[in-house]
C-alpha cells in the first residue's frame, strides 16, 4: 500500500513537473515584466504599458510558418487592425547569433519595410532572456496580456497548423478571439493552446 501512494505522489510530481515546463506562466497569472531593446535603440518595458493590450509575437522570418502568415500579408493585417484599436504589438526575436532567423537591427528594419509589417515594436532578444522569460517555444508563438497586466492568452496564432498559406482563410484566429472577447468583458472562450511552427533558436 504505502509503495503505491509513493508511486501516486512520484507521478503526480512529474506530471505537476512537466505541466510547469510546457506552460512556463499560466494564463490567469500576472505576465511577467521584462526590458528589452528594439530594432530603434528604444527600450521597452511591460511595466511602461500597463492599461493597455499587449501581444508578444514570436517571430523567425525563416521559418515556413512565419513565412505563411507574413507572405499572406496575414500577421501584417493582424498587426494594423489590433494597433489601430490601441493595441502595443511586439515582434520578438529570441534566434542567438549564429541561428536561424537571427537579425541584427537594421537587417530587421529593411525587412519591416519590405514586408509592410507594423508591429508597434520588434524586440531583439539574442540572449533568448524574454523567449525563456515566457517559455516562448515556435514561430509564432503568441502571448495576449490584458491592461492590468495579466497573461490570458498563450499558444497558437490559430487552429491551422500547416505552412500553407491557403489555410488562413478557414482558420480560427485565437489571438484575435481572445482580444475580441477580453475588450468585450468576456472571459477568453480558449485561454490555452499548443503553439506551431519551428522551433525557437535560442543560444546552444
Amino acid at each position: 500500500m504505502m509503495n503505491r501512494r509513493i508511486a501516486r505522489f512520484v507521478l503526480a510530481s512529474m506530471v505537476g513537473l512537466m505541466a510547469a515546463t510546457v506552460w512556463a506562466v499560466q494564463p490567469g497569472s500576472p505576465a511577467p515584466d521584462f526590458t528589452a531593446q528594439d530594432t530603434r535603440g528604444q527600450t521597452h518595458t511591460l511595466a511602461q504599458y500597463k492599461g493597455k493590450y499587449v501581444v508578444l509575437e514570436w517571430h523567425n522570418r525563416e521559418c515556413p510558418y512565419t513565412h505563411k502568415h507574413y507572405a499572406s500579408g496575414n500577421m501584417q493585417r493582424l498587426q494594423r487592425e489590433w494597433t489601430a484599436k490601441g493595441v502595443v504589438w511586439f515582434t520578438v526575436i529570441s534566434s542567438a547569433p549564429g541561428q536561424q532567423g537571427y537579425m541584427a537591427a537594421d537587417q530587421e528594419n529593411s525587412y519591416l519595410q519590405e514586408v509592410s509589417a507594423s508591429p508597434t515594436a520588434v524586440l531583439l532578444d539574442p540572449t533568448g532572456q524574454l523567449g525563456h522569460l515566457y517559455g516562448a517555444k515556435s514561430t509564432s508563438h503568441m502571448f495576449v496580456i490584458n491592461p492590468a497586466g495579466v497573461l490570458i492568452y498563450d499558444g497558437a496564432i490559430d487552429d491551422k497548423p500547416t505552412a500553407d498559406a491557403d489555410d488562413i482563410a478557414s482558420a480560427h484566429n485565437y489571438v484575435s478571439v481572445a482580444l475580441q472577447e477580453a475588450m468585450a468583458g468576456k472571459p477568453v472562450s480558449t485561454p490555452v493552446t499548443r503553439p506551431y511552427g519551428c522551433s525557437v533558436k535560442y543560444a546552444r
